[in-house]
């Protein structure tokens, strides 16, 4: 069955960088389009950014953009999301799930990243 597997959120401080990834498998990952959403304390799914099978395309939130890269390794099955100058408003859950443009629905248990002084 499809699963995707999210890691290396955590606690830092504004201005620090993180870098998530997304362990894919049950699927044609290489065929398939991926995107980062993500849900903030008391509110839905955000769409961040996605990502073409190549890796040649990829689209942003304009709050992310210039900040946030996302990239894959379609050797490795893995979907990344480099985070530099993070800001108290990146604090969420972050998911990455199928599709160009997807806004969810989110199945993993995705990765916790706060950002706070």
């Amino acid at each position: 069955q499809v699963q995707l597997v999210e890691s290396g959120g955590g606690l830092v401080q504004p201005g620090s960088s993180l870098r998530l990834s997304c362990a894919a498998s049950g699927f044609a990952f290489s065929n398939t389009s991926m995107t980062w959403v993500r849900q903030a304390p008391g509110k839905g799914l955000g769409w961040v950014s996605s990502i073409s099978t190549t890796g040649l395309s990829t689209v942003y939130a304009d709050s992310v953009k210039g900040r946030f890269t996302i990239s894959r390794d379609n050797a490795k099955k893995t979907l990344y999301l480099q985070m530099n100058s993070l800001q108290t408003e990146d604090t969420a859950v972050y998911h990455c799930i199928k599709g160009w443009r997807s806004v969810g629905p989110a199945d993993g248990r995705g990765t916790q990243v706060t950002v706070s002084s």
